[in-house]
């Protein structure tokens, strides 16, 4: 790893490394939800926070790290102009890390958005199924219903 990039590569690495421990945390996420743990994914969701927390931290600071080595060598601050100002070697591996980064990024958005997905499926299952529930227990029919007026029970007590 070369010098000039060395602590942008590090900051990558660390984001790799905090992305994979966010997707086991997410799957096992995706497992609770299908299996309807609520306790579970009580436990799981503030480790995801944290996690994600970090993964901005770290993002963060591979920006101002890039910012850095674009005024460095005096090229825009996005990752095509950086790679271009390096040597073939360094440039390749700097690419290489970012390929990864991008890959993983998608990877943990793709089941983020499954993850809220079966979430949302379920508010809407519950949903169905209280309102449902509700219809039912307003029918007028069976031996067990109770009579009832049809007036106001205010009106008539004044009256």
């Amino acid at each position: 790893m070369a010098q000039t990039t060395k602590k942008l590569q590090t900051l990558w690495w660390d984001w790799l490394s905090t992305a994979e421990r966010l997707l086991l945390s997410l799957h096992e996420q995706t497992a609770t939800l299908s299996l309807r743990k609520v306790e579970r994914l009580e436990e799981i969701q503030p480790e995801i926070d944290s996690l994600m927390a970090r993964m901005e931290e770290i993002d963060d600071e591979a920006v101002a790290s890039a910012k850095g080595l674009a005024e460095e060598f005096g090229c825009e601050p996005n990752l095509r102009s950086l790679v271009a100002s390096l040597e073939k070697a360094e440039a390749q591996e700097v690419q290489a890390i970012a390929n990864r980064v991008i890959v993983a990024g998608r990877n943990v958005q793709k089941i983020i958005a499954k993850n809220r997905a079966l979430q949302e499926n379920e508010l809407e299952f519950v949903n169905g199924t209280h309102a449902l529930v509700n219809n039912v227990a307003h029918e007028q029919k069976g031996p067990y219903v109770g009579k009832t007026k049809d007036g106001n029970l205010v009106m008539d007590q004044v009256a």
